[in-house]
């Protein structure tokens, strides 16, 4: 059995040329009908004479090059005015005149290049018509011939803006897809900048610090470790983003269950005496409110390595069943001149990612020295 709803498909990925054939027919036998002969599209008022041999040649020009009017638009107005010519000529007024139209109109909106050009040659090629009408014996005034041009006009008007809107359309489109680029790689940008930033400033940390604990083997060799394992969790953490990267990944969130202790845990480790308190019951399901949290103290946390290692930091995050707050200040700083340098972009980036969720984020300095980082978050986003 066909399946009707694919038979769309299927004609749409036909060649245009089969497509538009049924609109060359549809004149042909249309004009062919007794009684639609003589009550077609005509100019000059001349009596309209009984269908001949020359007849059939005049439909058949003005209908047959319908099925090329979207390949080949100049060729198919070329062709069906040479027909309109015969059969407004011989007086025949054959339902096939009203391809003219149609041909001009795809003509205006199909032809990229020599537009002027064709419409120039078009409307002069239209004078011989109108004096051979007038010769003829035509009863038509100068005024009904113009009216008739500028009908014309119309129709290569209509294709022309049809054409305008398919280009706005196109280059729209276009800069739709630009600006989807550009926020993926934003996106990107911000996400590789949370997951090196944190771990590389851990581990330099961690590094000068190994340098004074030469006369303490155990010391040193727990730094090591803990320099081994921030290295072990960056790696895993580019694979995770990459893997979110792939096409073929799905919308997991990178966020899972126990990793805000687990980052709290690392900073320790690292040197940063860090005070946690978690709050709320969490969701059970992970979206964009959680990633953003995890992502809002990782850059916190990070900056309190760079800036303030050594000094105390305080983590608060409390779930609540509309938002999350996250706040987490840092005293003043216990080795200045001894912060990892940054870009800056860190905290820019956590802002608009809070934006984007309707929430507020906040970055200033205590009047103790220090600085304290704020953000309520709404709960509920979709990953």
């Amino acid at each position: 059995m066909i399946d009707l709803r694919r038979v769309p498909d299927r004609w749409r990925r036909l060649d245009v040329t089969v497509r538009d054939l049924p609109w060359a027919m549809l004149f042909v036998v249309g004009s062919l009908l007794p009684s639609l002969q003589g009550h077609g599209t005509e100019v000059g008022d001349l009596p309209a004479r009984p269908f001949d041999a020359l007849a059939i040649v005049a439909v058949l020009l003005q209908s047959v090059p319908l099925a090329i009017r979207r390949k080949w638009p100049i060729a198919c107005l070329a062709v069906v005015s040479a027909g309109f010519f015969i059969d407004q000529i011989r007086a025949y007024h054959s339902f096939a005149g009203t391809a003219l139209a149609i041909a001009l109109i795809t003509a205006g909106a199909r032809v990229e290049q020599h537009r002027r050009t064709t419409m120039v040659v078009f409307s002069v090629a239209y004078i011989p018509l109108a004096v051979w009408l007038d010769r003829l014996g035509s009863s038509e005034h100068v005024g009904g011939f113009v009216l008739f041009y500028l009908v014309l006009v119309l129709a290569w008007g209509i294709g022309s803006w049809w054409r305008a809107t398919r280009v706005a359309d196109a280059e729209r489109r276009r800069r739709v897809a630009e600006d989807t680029r550009a926020a993926e790689r934003t996106r990107i940008a911000r996400e590789l900048h949370d997951v090196v930033t944190h771990h590389v400033t851990a581990m330099v940390v961690q590094t000068e610090a190994a340098r004074y604990l030469t006369a303490a083997p155990d010391k040193l060799d727990a730094t090591l470790t803990a320099v081994s394992d921030t290295g072990r969790r960056a790696i895993t953490d580019l694979r995770h983003l990459l893997d979110l990267l792939n096409p073929d990944h799905g919308t997991a969130d990178p966020v899972r269950q126990g990793e805000l202790k687990d980052l709290v845990e690392q900073t320790r480790q690292a040197g940063q005496p860090v005070e946690f308190t978690e709050g709320g019951t969490p969701a059970q399901t992970s979206g964009s409110a959680e990633f953003v949290t995890y992502r809002v103290v990782q850059e916190a946390l990070t900056n309190a390595l760079k800036y303030a290692h050594g000094s105390a930091t305080v983590v608060r995050v409390h779930h609540g069943a509309r938002e999350i707050t996250v706040e987490v200040s840092t005293e003043g700083s216990a080795n200045p001149g001894k912060a990892v340098g940054g870009s800056g972009h860190g905290l820019a980036g956590l802002r608009e990612r809070v934006d984007v969720l309707g929430g507020e984020f906040s970055a200033d300095r205590q009047p103790g020295g220090g600085f304290v980082v704020r953000a309520r978050i709404p709960a509920g986003s979709p990953s």
